[in-house]
């Protein structure tokens, strides 16, 4: 037998044993999108996974095993917009659980060394994770989740800011600091995958291994109903016959979301209200109907009572195919409403426009090349801080109103300008990137690992 077909057949009896860090449940649904696309490949690695924050319930459908503790802090990750987030985690053992973390992390890494299996690290997120793995010990990779350079830049430049200590995030030269980039920039570190193509080039201007593959956040969000048909020969006529749509996007999270919800039902009442003028675009429209993208952790009936409380009664038919024989739909008028707990992709493929108060939601909207209306909320997470810090992520994609009732008059004016609604869809296309990102990043990883 050849040098080659022992090695060979040595690299087959001991596969990749990969580890993966990350912290918080978007990070933990990215994370597992690239895991699945690496369980695909040939000789896939043998995967571990320690959440850092929460208790990493995305990881359950991969079966894969945690190798250390885990555990739901009072802030739910959203430590970065409070201070009080902060110090209630610290007060719910957040100091205790990152010690016993990076000793798991550590024992896990010497475990594998003695066994002889070749160990790497994932890292999902933000400078927490890709700490952990830098000091490890072992060689890492990194995707950024949390960091953009279109939080302080667009492709023209410098994004004019008012907050003197706006300074802070580009001090540098880009948003990652110095550190950062030192972390990114380590001998073990083989590979880093901004989420956007400009933060790619900027971290190319130092020694970093960075890969503008696209952003996973966009992969799995395929409707259920065909393209085809979606886009046929007779598209002209169904688009002049078809209802318009306005998907709701609440967040995810209790009970701040149940609050979003109340907004939004003040926009939804103020929207219907426009389309009555006879000086509106929409005034000829047949049918309007708001879909409710709401959730499986939610209360559909706490949002049903807010629903009826404004004058919305109950209806058997839907006026949309959704994949969710349990929506619930209702009726006001020439208006129908649909809460969805299980058709979320059919909520953003269907939606012409959304009214979002959430974070991921709104962004992978946008990314399919469509407008969104947020109102800021009260926190933890939907706040006029990450509201305005979204807003420079998604550019021109995303418009910020202070009160509900103003989205009638923004609707308005977007709808009757094609120009803006071209300039938004090639914008939240740049910006979000195509799908097809976590099969990049596995066969990627498998090269470099």
């Amino acid at each position: 037998m050849s040098n080659v077909s022992r090695s060979s057949l040595a690299s087959n009896s001991h596969p990749l044993r990969l580890l993966v860090l990350s912290n918080g449940h978007g990070e933990d649904v990215i994370a597992v999108r690239i895991l699945q696309e690496l369980q695909r490949q040939p000789n896939p690695p043998e995967i571990f996974a320690l959440p850092l924050v929460g208790e990493g319930r995305a990881y359950e459908q991969l079966d894969i095993p945690f190798i250390g503790s885990v555990l739901n802090m009072p802030s739910g990750g959203f430590i970065y917009m409070d201070g009080r987030q902060l110090a209630r985690d610290v007060r719910g053992g957040l100091l205790q659980l990152t010690l016993s973390q990076i000793k798991a992390i550590r024992r896990w890494v010497s475990s594998q060394k003695k066994l002889g299996n070749k160990r790497a690290i994932l890292a999902v997120g933000d400078i927490v994770p890709l700490l952990f793995a830098t000091f490890s010990g072992a060689n890492y990779a990194f995707v950024g989740t949390a960091k953009s350079e279109y939080y302080v830049r667009d492709e023209a430049g410098l994004l004019p800011r008012k907050s003197k200590d706006a300074r802070w995030e580009n001090f540098s030269g880009s948003v990652y600091h110095p550190w950062e980039r030192w972390l990114m920039s380590r001998r073990r570190c083989k590979a880093v995958f901004p989420r956007d193509g400009l933060t790619t080039e900027t971290l190319k201007q130092w020694p970093i291994p960075a890969f503008s593959l696209g952003n996973p956040m966009m992969d799995g969000l395929e409707p259920t109903f065909s393209r085809q048909k979606f886009y046929s020969q007779d598209v002209q006529q169904r688009e002049i016959v078809r209802p318009f749509v306005v998907t709701l996007l609440p967040g995810s999270r209790p009970p701040e979301a149940y609050t979003n919800w109340e907004t939004i039902m003040i926009a939804v009442s103020a929207l219907m209200a426009s389309f009555q003028e006879r000086d509106s675009i929409f005034y000829t429209s047949k049918t309007v109907v708001f879909l409710g993208a709401i959730a499986p952790g939610l209360d559909s009936n706490i949002l049903s009572q807010s629903v009826q409380s404004q004058g919305w009664r109950a209806e058997s038919a839907s006026p949309i195919q959704i994949s969710d024989p349990n929506a619930l739909t209702f009726k006001q008028r020439n208006a129908h409403l649909v809460l969805t707990q299980q058709a979320y992709n059919d909520c953003l493929h269907l939606g012409d426009i959304a009214i979002a108060m959430a974070g991921t939601a709104t962004e992978q909207f946008i990314g399919l090349g469509k407008p969104a209306i947020a109102i800021p909320g009260n926190g933890p997470q939907y706040n006029p801080a990450f509201a305005e810090a979204q807003s420079r992520l998604l550019g021109s994609s995303l418009i910020l109103i202070d009160q509900p009732a103003e989205i009638a008059k923004v609707v308005q004016s977007l709808f009757k300008d094609p120009d803006i609604l071209q300039i938004i869809a090639e914008n939240g296309g740049r910006r979000m990137g195509k799908p097809g990102a976590a099969l990049r990043i596995a066969e990627c990883l498998q090269e470099r690992f």
